[in-house]
């Protein structure tokens, strides 16, 4: 075991875990400048590898590609070191936001929680349509995500969102066309991974979606049902905390309003909702049972996968697949905003009465949305600027 090698690499995850702003895709490039082009732990040729291996998987991809350099860096030792780097700092962050909205009082006019939420919705509404765009290029995917959202929507418990999934992986292999493999050439990189080692991780991966503490289970099924990072999350934790009232809206919106303007995976958005919840838990002990739970099953399929995955990549049946799960999650995007998100944005509660579209809200709502397309702007910045004039405003 090499401590040195293992030292670094936390060290390094660790400082990327402090600065890296702007989501998954972001992640990526921050990985890509550090560990590709100037520190050179990987070829370009494994990078895309990596990439590729994760956006096939269910769960956070940016920390699973992350933990999959920390292992060709230091095994699978190192593999921890950069998923605990990584996502300590941003943990932390949402622990220390959580501590503020325990025991705020009435939180549902507050004026920098409304302006918190008009940035969530701006950023969900701008990923689903970039996610449209770019995994349902033709009718037959496009079709899939109208069915899927259409499903979800209707629905809108735990359960259909397991069959959407398993009805859009059903249509990626019988009614997409079969794609070609990709064309990436040879890494030649010795996994330090064994396949026996992967058969503990499947094994263990099972074992970790069997648990029945309540606690635990909410957030291993979620992050075990997710295909393409931390804002398609969000459909399954409201499922999950905002429908069975273990989390209020409110709440829930403001802490993923939050995860945006902080560095870090997206889905230690799970930290502010473990510690939030009325789960029957401590807040702080709910928070590290989230955080761990909501990234293991990811982790350990990435684990299970890395050995295997040379020769899967070729498999026209399995890209087909894939194609079709990320259709049906994009249509998931879309039923949580327009059926949760989206009215939590215009219709505001009164006491027993409902009161109709704030023109301000909508307003900050296109304002963000149109400043996130132009990305002229970090989005850290328009979330606190929207909050600022959510305080001043509303």
């Amino acid at each position: 075991m090499n401590f040195k090698r293992i030292g670094e690499t936390f060290l390094v995850f660790l400082r990327l875990g402090c600065f890296s702003f702007g989501g998954p895709v972001a992640h990526l490039g921050y990985f890509q400048e550090a560990f590709v082009t100037r520190r050179r732990w990987i070829t370009q040729e494994r990078f895309a590898d990596l990439v590729a291996l994760s956006h096939f998987l269910p769960g956070p991809s940016s920390s699973q590609v992350g933990y999959a350099i920390g292992v060709e860096r230091a095994g699978i030792i190192g593999g921890l070191a950069a998923w605990i780097g990584f996502t300590l700092p941003s943990a932390l962050m949402m622990y220390a936001v959580s501590m503020t909205v325990l025991y705020p009082g009435e939180l549902s006019n507050a004026g920098w929680l409304q302006g918190l939420k008009a940035a969530a919705v701006a950023v969900v509404a701008l990923a689903a349509m970039q996610m449209f765009v770019m995994l349902a290029p033709d009718l037959r995917r496009k079709t899939i995500v109208v069915a899927a959202g259409l499903l979800a929507f209707l629905l809108r418990n735990t359960i259909s969102q397991a069959w959407v999934l398993l009805i859009g992986a059903a249509a990626g292999l019988f009614v997409l066309p079969r794609e070609a493999p990709m064309e990436l050439e040879p890494s030649h990189c010795t996994n330090t991974i064994s396949k026996r080692a992967a058969v503990i991780a499947l094994a263990l991966f099972v074992a970790s979606l069997l648990v029945t503490w309540t606690p635990w289970a909410l957030f291993a099924q979620c992050g075990s049902l997710v295909f393409g990072g931390g804002h398609v999350v969000l459909p399954l934790l409201e499922t999950r905390f905002v429908l069975t009232d273990l989390v209020d809206e409110n709440t829930f919106l403001a802490g993923y309003g939050v995860a945006q303007a902080i560095p870090g995976p997206l889905f230690t958005f799970a930290t502010f909702l473990g510690a939030t919840s009325t789960l029957p838990v401590s807040p702080t002990f709910g928070a590290c049972v989230a955080t761990v739970a909501i990234f293991i099953p990811g982790l350990l399929l990435m684990t299970a996968a890395l050995p295997f995955w040379e020769t899967l990549k070729h498999r026209a049946w399995a890209r087909g697949m894939l194609s079709g799960v990320n259709a049906a999650v994009v249509g998931l995007l879309f039923a949580a905003l327009i059926g949760s998100i989206a009215p939590a944005l215009v219709i505001r509660p009164f006491g027993s009465i409902v009161i109709g579209p704030t023109t301000i809200m909508m307003l900050l709502y296109l304002a963000a949305f149109a400043l996130l397309r132009r990305k002229s702007i970090p989005v850290p910045a328009i979330v606190a600027l929207c909050a600022l004039v959510g305080w001043l405003l509303l």
